[in-house]
């Protein structure tokens, strides 16, 4: 079977691309404003080497702290021109404050405007080149997906929310005949038979396999399958596509052969890692309290006008290894909010006070838990740590659930800035998918990650 193949970017090749052409578009913005107006604040040329270097810098970190390389927002023009603002705001800003790495303030002041509105314009008119060409159809990867019906909606719906340009266009079952057969309704059926035709007709890119069981196959379609891989052909397992995708470990596909899903990070043995970590934490933490020091009026005022009663509460968690610890917290709730037992924090939760949640959302009710951290018991970053009561409930019900504290419990993680609040089971179980991976691929470039994205929950007020 030959065909031409459809050109598609990856996940990770699409964002490569808006930094890199976010870069380009800068410059060239700065070039065509150097040649048309009498603009010499800062200019491409050798000479200006650091400082275009630092402008890179600052683009891509406050880039990605303003959200401007998720590609779900990268996809919506209003969005992303909020975000380009917000982006190039900060980034002029701090481009002012640094005149030893930056050029001095030019003469004429109003150069400084033209400079902001470069930044937006140029990566602007990029971003609309992006949506318009790179993010539309033609560029979707097509994918035909493989597998039993009992696995497909668990599977379609976190790959379509995770990237809008990973399209199934639909599914074969996999499955023998049997006398009545499920049906699945959300997605396009072909028959078996029609494997190899359905690939050449609509231009699909890779097949997803997606079985419990491979024994369950049926042989015409086993046959099929190995055809396209002698010729070549991307077949993929769909845990694999998930995880990359998602960025989440998926426990709900896991039986009994586990052990190959984690191959847990190298970093969780490594010496050096875990100085350097332990350093980090220790450095962030007397900041952090330095930081609440210097603020604890203001939230003495806020606690005696909208929360009245004690500032601080303790309460107990499970840390490393099942080991449990008292949490130090600022207090958001009135007072004996649980006195009816242990209950989840709902959305527009009745017992937190209107200075509560300020605390939650601002993420200050968290800055006693430096105390936490200083004394070894948490980490900056980290599975967020679970009170006793519901670790018992959920680890009942969630398989691999106590494998989250296998490290030590952290300040903020890879969950709390790819998801909101847990309220539930299953936002329970999203989590943990999120601490598996976290686990799983731990490095210092995954920590600087959740460190950037933990600026943006706070900057965005997302707290919970």
């Amino acid at each position: 079977m030959s065909r031409k193949k459809d050109i598609h970017f990856e996940v990770s090749e699409r964002k490569v691309l808006l930094r890199l052409f976010d870069i380009v578009s800068v410059c060239f913005g700065i070039y065509i404003l150097t040649e048309l107006f009498s603009f010499d604040y800062l200019t491409i040329s050798q000479d200006n080497i650091v400082p275009l270097l630092v402008l890179t810098i600052y683009i891509t970190v406050f880039g990605t702290i303003f959200e401007i390389y998720d590609l779900q927002k990268a996809s919506k023009l209003d969005v992303t021109f909020r975000n380009i603002v917000l982006t190039a705001s900060v980034t002029v800003l701090f481009y002012l404050l640094t005149p030893v790495l930056t050029p001095f303030l030019p003469e004429q002041r109003f150069q400084i405007f033209f400079f902001y509105l470069a930044l937006i314009v140029s990566i602007f008119l990029w971003r609309v080149a992006y949506v318009t060409l790179i993010s539309a159809p033609r560029f979707y990867k097509k994918v035909l997906l493989v597998g039993e019906i009992s696995n497909i909606e668990n599977i379609v719906k976190p790959l379509n929310q995770s990237d809008p340009n990973y399209k199934i266009v639909g599914f074969i079952n996999c499955e023998e005949e049997s006398e009545s057969p499920i049906k699945f309704k959300g997605l396009k059926e072909f028959e078996p038979e029609q494997l190899l035709d359905v690939i050449q007709k609509e231009k699909i890119s890779e097949v997803l396999v997606a079985s419990y069981n491979s024994e369950t196959i049926a042989s015409e379609i086993y046959h099929d399958l190995i055809n396209l891989l002698d010729q070549g052909f991307t077949i993929r397992e769909h845990t694999q596509v998930y995880e990359e995708i998602t960025y989440r470990v998926p426990i709900q596909f896991i039986g009994k052969d586990f052990y190959k899903y984690f191959p847990f990070s190298r970093s969780n043995q490594n010496k050096l890692y875990l100085f350097f970590h332990r350093t980090f934490d220790i450095f962030f933490a007397v900041v952090g309290l330095l930081i609440g020091i210097t603020i604890m009026p203001f939230i003495l005022i806020g606690n005696l006008i909208g929360n009245r009663g004690p500032l601080f509460y303790t309460q107990e968690r499970v840390g490393k290894n099942g080991k449990p610890f008292k949490i130090v917290k600022l207090r958001s709730m009135i007072v004996n909010a649980e006195k009816d037992g242990a209950k989840w924090a709902q959305k527009n939760d009745k017992r937190i006070t209107i200075f509560g949640n300020f605390l939650r959302r601002s993420r200050l009710d968290e800055i006693p838990q430096f105390i936490n951290i200083l004394r070894g018991d948490m980490s900056i970053i980290g599975p967020r740590p679970e009170r006793p009561f519901f670790v018992n409930e959920l680890s009942r019900i969630i398989p691999f659930y106590e494998t989250r504290h296998i490290i030590k419990p952290g300040l903020t993680g890879w969950a709390q800035v790819k998801t909101r609040y847990g309220s539930s089971v299953d936002d329970s179980l999203t989590k943990l998918q999120y601490d598996l991976y976290y686990i799983k691929h731990r490095s210092i470039f995954l920590d600087l990650n959740i460190i950037v994205k933990t600026m943006s929950t706070i900057l965005y007020y997302r707290g919970q």
